[in-house]
């Protein structure tokens, strides 16, 4: 079912590795990657599927929540630092609203973060389904902060064990050092097959991950060129071409006025 599978790829998102340095990553990873198993660094966003377990049951997770969570057999463990302030789901959810302005949205979810919680609140959620004329489509946009010195963690490798499907795409750069992203950040675009795809129709997840270097707040979008996500059979039918947003109108929405307030409470 889409429930499980957007599920399935929150915990994905909970047990990256971050283990080499940031700076022999970036001069070598834009242009060939780190052989390194992905698992994911927190817990976030498929799809609206995802949120909404977020939000009902703040999705427990006891290693991400606890900040530390093992990276395979290896036991490499990833840690992620709690927010400086509370940030709402709604807070979440209006930020959303505005990166897509004259849609119409439906299926809204959101998840606060809670940095009193030491076990826990690490991660704030929003998502919907937005029809903006060209088909519906899910989108969700997560945040965190991953702990400093930065490594090669959730958003800032293109390498994965197992490999990629057939047709899925993953680019790393790097922002310039700017009023809006003082020290630069590291941008991670991927678009993925819906998993073990079983129609031609199926949906697909466009991703793109933003992390400030000088701080480790990071904000991630998923988008779906369908209403949700999901696995196989269970796999919406695709409803438009292209997700809402490029990757160049994402990264400019991540980095501007609308999810400012979020990135400077994250960090």
């Amino acid at each position: 079912m889409p429930f499980e599978a957007d599920l399935a790829h929150a915990l994905d998102r909970t047990t990256d590795s971050l283990e080499p340095d940031l700076t022999a990553l970036l001069g070598g990873a834009v242009q060939r990657g780190r052989s390194r198993r992905r698992r994911r660094s927190a817990a976030v966003l498929a799809g609206v599927g995802a949120c909404a377990v977020i939000a009902a049951g703040a999705l427990v997770i006891p290693g991400a929540l606890a900040g530390t969570h093992s990276a395979g057999s290896n036991m490499e463990t990833v840690a992620l630092a709690m927010p400086r302030s509370a940030i709402t789901g709604d807070q979440m959810v209006q930020a959303l609203k505005k990166t897509l302005p004259g849609g119409r949205f439906s299926q809204v979810t959101g998840q606060s973060n809670n940095p009193s919680d030491p076990s826990g609140g690490y991660v704030a959620n929003g998502a919907l389904v937005v029809d903006d004329g060209h088909g519906a489509a899910s989108v969700g946009v997560s945040a965190l902060r991953l702990k400093l010195p930065l490594r090669d963690g959730d958003g800032l490798s293109c390498e994965r064990t197992p490999a990629r499907a057939e047709g899925d795409t993953c680019t790393l750069r790097e922002l310039p050092s700017s009023a809006a992203v003082p020290g630069g950040a590291v941008v991670m675009s991927e678009r993925n097959a819906a998993k073990h795809a079983t129609r031609a129709d199926a949906g697909r997840r466009w991703t793109v991950t933003v992390t400030l270097k000088a701080t480790g707040a990071q904000l991630q979008m998923v988008q779906w060129n369908s209403p949700g996500g999901g696995t196989g059979s269970d796999t919406p039918k695709a409803t438009r071409a292209a997700p809402p947003l490029s990757e160049q109108q994402v990264v400019a929405a991540l980095t501007g006025a609308a999810w400012a307030p979020i990135l400077g409470a994250v960090a």
